[in-house]
């Protein structure tokens, strides 16, 4: 076995779960200030602000985990990342977009308090998630189904290529479970009557939405699985089970958690059954990549990783600055911890310049 590259296909693996569980729920909430807010214009422009308030000091953080992952590859695996990121160079270009409509509209809906503003970021808020969670959701399948790379990791075919029902089912997959994971985290972190919608939503949708994901790992695992990843399966289930039952019982803490652990497990089981393959080829078995050396010397595929110099470099670093970030993040989440509720937000009001002209 190839130690450094195998180190780091499992930290590249751990940054994706740490992006799904973390930047899952604030993804979520941003679609439900689109399609869950109820009452009278008054009482759903509260709820919105309730909503988008509790991830107010996480989601820039949470968006770094994406950041570092795609970086992760890129140092770690550089024709995993030149092969993945021109085959599905659309829907990571929509990815952006989405991203950055995302990012204004969280900054600039606060800036003045007309309705019909209000509305406008409101839609760049949930569209841009919906975006989000679907093209990632859709990149990460192929990333385990496989695309048409060549010998040399270049995409065959058109620029739709990648469109097939493995990306859709991947798109929804996280898609639901962003859904699923945020109003979990809702209910957890506000009061009134969102808390108490978000509740009934994890009940309600729990079973269905969580459907899309649970297929994708079936499918892996009746493909690629192994011993290790089914008995990552039997613990994604245990979790999930665990949770809808905390949910059922109203105990928000556990119901989160349970469902953070579910998608934790789901997505090792994933990583381990293709494990070392990282990007298989849908046209040849040999064109794919791999990060083992051994494979690759028998011409079974083609190694995608750096030198064992670049990645124990890599290694060290990451070793040190990885402790520091982790630290200050639980930290930020600690100081961020009590319930929110209308009455914590100050009344709507217009931002006035601090330089008039």
């Amino acid at each position: 076995m190839d130690v450094l590259p195998t180190v780091w296909f499992i930290a590249v693996a751990a940054l994706w779960i740490g992006y799904l569980i973390l930047e899952g729920f604030d993804l979520g909430v941003g679609m439900h200030m689109l399609v869950s807010a109820r009452g009278s214009a008054a009482e759903r422009e509260g709820q919105r602000r309730v909503m988008l308030n509790t991830i107010g000091p996480v989601w820039d953080g949470n968006e770094v985990w994406l950041l570092v992952a795609g970086a992760g590859i890129f140092a770690a695996f550089p024709l995993w990342y030149a092969s993945l990121f021109s085959a599905l160079y659309i829907p990571l270009t929509l990815v952006l977009v989405g991203l950055i409509f995302r990012a204004v509209a969280i900054e600039y809906r606060g800036k003045h308090p007309g309705a019909r503003w209000g509305r406008f970021w409101d839609w760049a808020i949930g569209l841009g998630s919906f975006v989000v969670a679907f093209g990632i959701g859709a990149g990460l399948a192929l990333t385990t189904t496989g695309l048409p790379i060549d010998a040399n990791g270049d995409r065959v075919g058109g620029p739709f290529a990648w469109l097939t029902w493995q990306a859709v089912l991947g798109g929804l997959a996280v898609v639901g479970f962003a859904l699923v994971h945020s109003a979990a985290f809702l209910a957890l972190k506000t009061t009134g009557p969102v808390r108490e919608r978000m509740g009934a939503f994890v009940t309600k949708a729990a079973p269905v939405a969580l459907l899309p994901i649970v297929a994708w790992v079936l499918l892996i695992q009746f493909t690629t699985g192994n011993v290790a990843s089914w008995l990552l399966v039997v613990g994604a289930v245990v979790a999930i089970v665990l949770g809808y039952v905390a949910a059922l019982r109203r105990r928000e803490g556990r119901a989160f958690l349970g469902i953070a652990v579910f998608v934790a497990l789901g997505a090792a089981a994933i990583f381990t059954a293709v494990y070392p393959v990282v990007l298989p080829s849908s046209l040849d078995p040999a064109f794919s990549l791999t990060v083992s050396r051994e494979m690759a010397a028998t011409g079974a595929a083609v190694y995608a990783g750096n030198s064992d110099y670049t990645l124990g470099v890599m290694t060290v670093v990451t070793a040190v600055a990885l402790p520091v970030v982790l630290v200050y993040q639980v930290w930020s989440y600690w100081v961020f911890r009590k319930r929110l509720g209308a009455e914590n937000l100050p009344a709507v009001h217009d931002i006035v310049p601090a330089v008039r002209g």
